[in-house]
């Protein structure tokens, strides 16, 4: 660790999901480590931010957080920073529903403002959801789409109907389904893939040049499925709660 004149903050950025707790250790704008637990380890957290002398937390939090992790944490930490609609950012926020938007999307779209300033990009979030969040040069979110994704689209064919089997999520190599499990794959991924593209050239007709970035735990998987340009960050939203952390510290807070 740094110390003397030299002691920069180590700051921990936490994006809290459904199944897992994804993190990212950050001095300044540089990242130093990621980690990931499943959800409800919360010890882990705390002794994670002990054993790096952590002294801010910014997290994001899809599900309720527990009263006795909150507390720990805060006694632990010199700031403790929860991303909600009020949070001030560092560029503007046109979505009409801001407080329906999901903080998932919200730190996506900081983080690309991190990476690439001054840029138009569009992030493409392969999770449970595929989402579509537009960013311009001047930094102004627009807004952007949901639509299901990957396993939800299978899920969805089986349940809903009387006779599909339920298949596992892989590309076949051949375009044309020649048995139910490949018409089942290339309907709902690479129908999935073809509609990535749609909107990455509708998109395009608007903002050029654009900057694609695929996120999410399927961005990999997409990647291959994609004939055009761009670039894959699995951690774009850890650096957006950081560059928020950041901002916030910077124009709000100025820690001892």
């Amino acid at each position: 660790m740094a110390n003397g004149s030299s002691f920069t903050a180590v700051n921990l950025a936490l994006d809290i999901g459904n199944t897992h707790i994804k993190a990212g250790l950050f001095r300044k704008d540089q990242a130093v480590d990621f980690a990931r637990w499943p959800l409800r380890q919360w010890t882990e957290v705390l002794l994670y931010a002990r054993q790096n002398d952590v002294q801010q937390v910014v997290l994001a939090a899809v599900v309720p957080l527990e009263a006795t992790f909150a507390q720990q944490l805060r006694r632990q930490v010199a700031l403790l920073l929860e991303l909600t609609d009020q949070t001030p950012l560092p560029f503007t926020n046109a979505y009409q529903t801001p407080r329906t938007l999901g903080k998932d999307r919200l730190a996506a779209v900081a983080g690309a403002h991190a990476l690439w300033p001054n840029q138009n990009c569009l992030i493409v979030d392969c999770g449970t959801c595929i989402k579509y969040d537009l960013l311009t040069a001047e930094g102004v979110y627009l807004g952007g789409n949901i639509s299901p994704g990957a396993s939800m689209r299978l899920t969805a064919l089986h349940i809903l109907t009387a006779r599909l089997p339920l298949v596992s999520v892989e590309m076949p190599t051949d375009p044309i389904g020649r048995s139910t499990t490949t018409a089942l794959q290339n309907g709902a991924l690479r129908g999935a893939a073809i509609e990535i593209e749609g909107f990455i050239q509708l998109f395009r007709r608007q903002f050029s040049p654009l900057r694609i970035v695929l996120t999410g735990g399927d961005a990999t998987f997409f990647r291959a499925a994609i004939s055009v340009d761009l670039f894959v960050e699995p951690h774009l939203t850890l650096y957006g709660l950081n560059h928020l952390l950041l901002f916030y510290t910077n124009t709000h807070h100025q820690p001892d």
